[in-house]
C-alpha cells in the first residue's frame, strides 16, 4: 500500500505524525474549545430566553401578519412519496404518525389532548398528515380544512413548540404545498387563513435562530411559501428567500454533491425541497438560479453515490437506511447518467464494489458546530452488502430515534471502539439545550489513501479520535476482486515517543460489526470463526486473531423505531505505549 495516492480533503496533523508535543497540544486544543462551547452555548441560550418572550408578544405577532398575503399562487410539488393508506385511516378516524396513533373518531381534535410520544407530536404540528390525508380521494379537503381550524383555534397564535424547529418548517411546507388544492373545499374566510398561516410561517423562519444547522432548509420553504401566495407578501418573501438560498447553497452541498451535515439522509430529504422549490419557481414564471440547478444535479449524483446494492441508502452520521420508493421518487427527475464515482472526497466517503460484496466506509471527520448535531462519533464506520442482503451496518441512529445520544457514540456503529470511551460526544445539559446537541471532542484530522487495481481495491483510513488516549486508528481494507472477499486489519498505533519499557496499563478494545435486524449470526466450535447470513440465505465467515469473540444483542432504527439486531465483537487490549492490532477476513462460506 506504500505510494497510494492520497484521495479527497485527507488532512495530516501533528496527532498523526506523531511527535513529542502532540499530546499536549491536543490538550490544549481541547481545553480552548471547551472555552468557545461554554462562551457560543451562554450566547445562545439569552439570545433565545430573548426570542421566546418577543415571539410571544403582540407586537411581534402583527409584525408577522403584514403584509397580508392578496391569495393563493403556485401549487408546488413534493415529489416525495405519500402513503394513501395513513390518509384513509386518517378519514376513518385514526390518526397515525411516526411515534402512534390517536382514535379521533368523526369529530375529534388532535391538537387538544395529549400525544403518545414527543415522536408523534412533532409530526402531528408538522402537518406531516397532510400530504397523505391529501392524496386518500373524497372528504379529504374537507377533514383537512377542519383540522387546520382545530390547530388554529389552539396554536395559532404562539406556542413555544408548536412555532419552533422543524414542526414550524415542515408545517409551512405542507401547507404551502397543499393550499391550492384545498381552495376549491375552502371558504374566502378559509382561503384567507390558510394564506395567512402560511405567510406568518415563513415570516417567522426568517426572524427565529433556534435552528441555525437548518438555515438552507428554512430559506428554500420560505421561498415556496412565498411562490404559493400572492401580492406583495409573496414577492418579498421569494426575494429574501432566495437571498438566503443563493448565499447558503455552495457551503451546505458539497462539490460532489454531499450535504456538509455528511448526513446521506440530511441530502435526500435537501434534494426533495429543492425539486419542489425549483417546481414553484418554474409554476411563478420566474427564473431558476443557477446556483439551484447545480445543487440539483449535484445532491442527485449524491443520492446515487449513497444507494447501495440493497436499493437502500448508506446509513451513516445522523440518517437512516432510506427505502427504495423514495430514492426513486428523489431521482425521478433525472437521467441516471454514467455509473457513479466510487469516492466521494469532499463529503468524506468511500465505497468499493467487488463481484458480490459493496463496501462503504465513513472517511471523514464528523461535522463540527451548528452541523454537528446529528454527527456521529463513528469513524472509519463501514457497511458491508451481498447482493441484496445487507450483512453489516450501524444502529441507524437518526433525530427520530427514541433514546438518541447514545447510539452516536462509537460503539454503535461497525468500527473501533477503546476502552468504555467514544471519539467524540455529544453535548449534554445546559450547553446541549442552549446549542443543540453538538458533537465535540471527536476526530479533527483524517488520511485517506486509496488504490484502485485490476486485482482488488486498498483503502486505508488513519484518524486521531482516539488521541485522548494517545492513539491513533488505523484501518486497512482490502477487497480482493478475484477471491470475493474483504480482507481487513485494525491497529492502534501510539502517538508520540513514549517509553514502551514504563508502567504497564492495558485498554480492552473491540472491533464491533453491528448486524442488519435481518441479518444473523452464529459462533462455530473454534470460539472464533462467526457464520453471517442474511435473506438470501449465503453464509459468510467473519475469521479473526481477536484474543475473544463475542455476539451479543444490539438495536437497528428504521424510522425512529428500534429493531432488535445483533453485534459481532472482536476483543483484544492495547497497551497504549506499544499499540495493538486486529486482522479479519470477510469470505463466503464454501458450502455456497
Amino acid at each position: 500500500m506504500e505510494g497510494a495516492p492520497a484521495t479527497g480533503s485527507a488532512r495530516k496533523s501533528s496527532a498523526l505524525a506523531g511527535g513529542p508535543s502532540a499530546r499536549a497540544l491536543g490538550a490544549r486544543g481541547r481545553a480552548a474549545r471547551t472555552k468557545g462551547v461554554v462562551l457560543k452555548a451562554l450566547g445562545a441560550s439569552i439570545k433565545g430566553n430573548l426570542e421566546r418572550e418577543w415571539f410571544g408578544s403582540p407586537p411581534h405577532r402583527a409584525a408577522i401578519s403584514r403584509p397580508r398575503p392578496v391569495g393563493l399562487a403556485a401549487h408546488p410539488h413534493d415529489p416525495r412519496p405519500v402513503d394513501v393508506e395513513r390518509g384513509r385511516q386518517l378519514l376513518d378516524g385514526l390518526l397515525v404518525l411516526d411515534g402512534g396513533a390517536v382514535r379521533l373518531g368523526e369529530t375529534g381534535d388532535p391538537f387538544d389532548q395529549a400525544s403518545p410520544t414527543r415522536q408523534f407530536a412533532t409530526a402531528l404540528h408538522g402537518f406531516d398528515w397532510l400530504p397523505h390525508l391529501m392524496a386518500a380521494g373524497p372528504g379529504s379537503a374537507r377533514l383537512a380544512l377542519r383540522l387546520l381550524q382545530d390547530w388554529r383555534r389552539v396554536f395559532g397564535v404562539w406556542n413555544a413548540f408548536s412555532w419552533s424547529g422543524e414542526r414550524l418548517e415542515r408545517r409551512t411546507f405542507h401547507l404551502a404545498c397543499a393550499a391550492r388544492a384545498l381552495s376549491p373545499e375552502a371558504s374566502d374566510a378559509e382561503i384567507s387563513a390558510m394564506a395567512l398561516d402560511i405567510a406568518r410561517g415563513a415570516r417567522q423562519l426568517l426572524k427565529a435562530s433556534d435552528a441555525p444547522h437548518r438555515r438552507l432548509e428554512r430559506a428554500v420553504v420560505v421561498t415556496i411559501a412565498g411562490c404559493a401566495l400572492s401580492g406583495k407578501a409573496s414577492d418579498r418573501l421569494i426575494t429574501q428567500g432566495l437571498k438566503r438560498v443563493n448565499a447558503l447553497l455552495d457551503a451546505v452541498v458539497l462539490p460532489d454533491g454531499g450535504h456538509a451535515s455528511r448526513s446521506p439522509e440530511a441530502g435526500l430529504e435537501l434534494l426533495f425541497d429543492l425539486l419542489t422549490l425549483d417546481d414553484a419557481l418554474g409554476q411563478r414564471g420566474r427564473p431558476q438560479p443557477e446556483s439551484l440547478t447545480r445543487a440539483i444535479d449535484r445532491l442527485s449524483s449524491s443520492v446515487r453515490f449513497f444507494t447501495l446494492a440493497d436499493g437502500c441508502l448508506a446509513a451513516f452520521q445522523g440518517g437512516e437506511a432510506i427505502e427504495p420508493r423514495r430514492i426513486a421518487a428523489a431521482l425521478a427527475h433525472d437521467d441516471p447518467g454514467p455509473r457513479p464515482p466510487q469516492t466521494a472526497p469532499h463529503v468524506g466517503y468511500q465505497k468499493m464494489q467487488g463481484g458480490s460484496l459493496q463496501v462503504m466506509a465513513d472517511a471523514g471527520a464528523p461535522a463540527v458546530g451548528v452541523l454537528s448535531v446529528t454527527a456521529c462519533a463513528q469513524p472509519a464506520a463501514v457497511e458491508i452488502v451481498f447482493g441484496k442482503d445487507r450483512l453489516i451496518t450501524s444502529c441507524g441512529w437518526s433525530p427520530e430515534a427514541v433514546g438518541a445520544n447514545a447510539f452516536r457514540l462509537s460503539g454503535a456503529a461497525s468500527t473501533v471502539s477503546v476502552g468504555d470511551g467514544s471519539a467524540g460526544r455529544p453535548l449534554s445539559g445546559w450547553r446541549s439545550d442552549a446549542l443543540g446537541p453538538w458533537l465535540v471532542d471527536g476526530v479533527t484530522e483524517v488520511e485517506v489513501k486509496r488504490h484502485d487495481a485490476d486485482v482488488g481495491v486498498w483503502l486505508d483510513i488513519v484518524h486521531d479520535g482516539w488521541r485522548r488516549l494517545g492513539l491513533t486508528h488505523a484501518r486497512r481494507l482490502y477487497l480482493d476482486l478475484k477471491a470475493d472477499e474483504l480482507r481487513g486489519e485494525d491497529s492502534l498505533i501510539p502517538i508520540g515517543s513514549a517509553n514502551p519499557d514504563g508502567p504497564r496499563r492495558y485498554l480492552p478494545f473491540s472491533v464491533t460489526f453491528h448486524l442488519h435486524p435481518d441479518a444473523r449470526a452464529s459462533l462455530a466450535r473454534d470460539g472464533k470463526s462467526v457464520l453471517i447470513k442474511g435473506p438470501s440465505n449465503v453464509g459468510w465467515w467473519l475469521r479473526n486473531d481477536a484474543v475473544d469473540v463475542a455476539i451479543t444483542p444490539s438495536a437497528h432504527f428504521d424510522h425512529g423505531q428500534s429493531r432488535p439486531a445483533g453485534a459481532i465483537l472482536l476483543k483484544s487490549q492495547v497497551r497504549p505505549e506499544k499499540g495493538a492490532k486486529i486482522r479479519w477476513k470477510l469470505a463466503r462460506a464454501a458450502d455456497h
